[in-house]
């Protein structure tokens, strides 16, 4: 598997680096129907995960403890991690 995911939500482009993530799980409380672990533990997007609300997107990978989430806008700035 690679060390990274990414996928886009509307303008915005999430990525995970897995080899940060430590599954804290912070994000798939805020936002399960986007994120789930994998059988190692490490945070996945879900196959069919659908668009959420931008700020619940943003403050879901903003509680990543370790930084494993980013959201990047269209413009290429950073929202959070």
């Amino acid at each position: 598997m690679n060390d990274s995911s990414e996928r886009r939500f509307d303008d915005l482009t999430v990525r995970i680096d897995r080899l940060l993530c430590v599954g804290f799980g912070d994000c798939i409380e805020q936002a399960p129907e986007v994120f789930e672990f994998d059988d190692e533990g490490i945070v996945r997007f879900r196959v069919n995960a659908p668009v959420i609300e931008r700020d619940r997107l943003i403050v879901a990978c903003d509680v990543c403890p370790v930084d494993a989430l980013r959201v990047i806008d269209a413009d290429g700035s950073v929202l959070a991690g």
